[in-house]
């Protein structure tokens, strides 16, 4: 299975508290450089990398004095508040020196759950990712509340995966993986190397809560590779101190504990698509569209929709239909139905002057678009 990791072009990597503030010491800025060069060597090896930090509470307990995790929202928000701020700038000075930006992307629960700003999420990006910059994505701790928080960074950092349909999510830790015991009371503990996301077993290995720096533990890690998974998506837990660790990985190298999926991406996220959503609304394509969407596998453009039926906004989905009203496939809108009623039928070039403004050039794009 390690293959699968050496292959795997789009990596999201996830880096704990306790690294990133030397187990609450503050910002450990000479193994952020650590991981940045290694992360750059990713990237001249043509991986597309979507880094998610956790660390400005830590940091920012670590500004403020507080020794201890606080309990109070009010109490985490001004930490983070303050670290965040250290935080930001330690990636980008780190990144620049290699002559890379990075981009700061600060999200909450709802977020991802609303279709709209999901899509917005994934176009920014994309964009992003497309531009060379590295984006930094961290929980919104200054405004999230019990209610919509993720509860911690590697559940972000999985559906961050999902959103950015990544072949690899890397979660660095103080541990080397996964063990089959407790290897801090049970000395002939074994690292687990390799075993199935879904796998029952697991659970009964995973207990333990995260420190005093983090909300997270071995539990919530495996919960992050089995979300991880619902996209086809691998899972990599390793100690993000073991020396060179993401070049290893990308080697080939058996580190860490390694969760695979029960199904490759490509059936993962048709399975994801088509049990989603309810429809809301239909397209009538023509021939040519049909013939785009199902021989050449391409995206949904406004030129090839004849008609617009139903009450959709941008992310919902829609069904895709033939001349004859035979269904061809469905997707996620990136337009409204009164944005789409207005562009359809004409060149993706005409929808700034049509709307006054452009989101995407395609109505449905083909990730986010299965064949029936």
């Amino acid at each position: 299975m390690r293959d699968k990791v050496a292959g795997a072009r789009r990596w999201v990597v996830k880096i704990g508290s306790a690294l990133l503030t030397a187990d609450g010491r503050g910002l450990d800025h000479g193994s952020m450089a650590v991981w940045v060069e290694q992360m750059v060597a990713l990237r001249e090896a043509g991986v597309e990398l979507v880094l998610v930090s956790s660390g400005a509470v830590a940091a920012g307990m670590s500004r403020l004095g507080w020794s201890a995790r606080p309990k109070a929202i009010r109490e985490l928000q001004a930490a983070a508040a303050v670290g965040q701020m250290g935080l930001v700038q330690a990636w980008e000075s780190s990144f620049s020196r290699h002559g890379l930006h990075a981009a700061q992307i600060l999200v909450t629960h709802d977020d991802l759950s609303d279709r709209k700003r999901y899509l917005n999420a994934r176009s920014t990006l994309r964009t992003l990712v497309d531009l060379g910059v590295i984006p930094v994505i961290n929980e919104n701790d200054t405004v999230v509340t019990d209610e919509i928080r993720f509860g911690d960074n590697d559940t972000l950092a999985a559906l961050v995966a999902n959103l950015v349909e990544a072949d690899l999510l890397v979660i660095l830790t103080d541990r080397d993986g996964m063990f089959d015991a407790d290897p801090r009371n049970n000395p002939d503990a074994k690292l687990i190397f390799e075993a199935r996301a879904d796998d029952p077993a697991l659970d009964g290995v995973a207990g333990g809560t995260g420190g005093a720096l983090g909300r997270g533990g071995m539990q919530t890690k495996l919960r992050a590779a089995r979300l991880a998974a619902r996209s086809g998506a691998h899972t990599v837990i390793v100690g993000g101190r073991i020396e060179r660790v993401l070049g290893r990985l990308k080697a080939g190298e058996r580190l860490g504990t390694l969760l695979a999926p029960e199904q490759e991406m490509l059936a993962a996220r048709k399975q994801w698509l088509a049990g989603h959503l309810q429809m809301r609304g239909t397209l009538v394509l023509d021939g040519g569209a049909v013939q785009a969407l199902v021989r050449d596998h391409k995206s949904l453009l406004p030129v090839g929709v004849t008609e617009v039926d139903g009450n959709f906004r941008r992310g919902e989905m829609v069904v895709c239909v033939d001349q004859e009203g035979r269904e061809v496939a469905r997707g996620l809108a990136n337009y409204s139905a009164v944005e789409a009623q207005k562009i359809i039928g004409h060149s993706s070039d005409l929808i700034e002057k049509l709307l006054g403004y452009v989101d995407e050039p395609e109505l449905v794009h083909r990730d986010n678009l299965i064949l029936v």
